[in-house]
């Protein structure tokens, strides 16, 4: 049996409002949608907002041992993408990234070292975890390992 892909990721961010909003508004335009409230293990509240099988959650920091902005070549994640059904969408998003208080990496464009058509735009969320919007026109089949 072959695994669906990610289940959910989990994100621990220093304002849980303000990631929120900033979350929901980026993620609405690529069909994600609301916002489910669970209790995580420590008694906090986890805010995940889904698209298809795949669940992104918003946890409040509960320790200052890493440093905000958000050191992505420290241990940890390096950046995080969402698919975009369009180049269109990746235009839409970075549109609206471009009215947020964030710093952007990169404008959308082809990277096509990565695969023919791969078309993304780069930036980061409001704690400085790097986020990309991509559309890959053809994606390579699944295989087993």
């Amino acid at each position: 049996m072959q695994s669906r892909g990610i289940h959910h990721l989990d994100l621990v961010v220093s304002d849980v409002d303000r990631s929120k909003i900033f979350y929901s508004a980026l993620l609405r335009g690529l069909g994600w949608s609301g916002v489910l409230e669970l209790e995580g293990e420590r008694g906090e509240t986890i805010w995940y907002l889904q698209a298809a099988d795949t669940w992104l959650g918003l946890r409040e920091k509960q320790s200052d041992a890493h440093p905000v902005p958000y050191d992505r070549y420290a241990v940890g994640v390096h950046h995080l993408a969402f698919e975009a059904s369009t180049r269109d969408a990746v235009d839409q998003c970075w549109e609206w990234v471009l009215s947020q208080d964030v710093e952007t990496e990169s404008a959308p464009k082809e990277f096509p070292q990565y695969v023919a058509g791969y078309y993304a735009a780069f930036f980061y969320d409001p704690d400085g975890i790097k986020l990309e919007v991509v559309h890959e026109p053809v994606r390579a089949p699944t295989t087993s390992v």
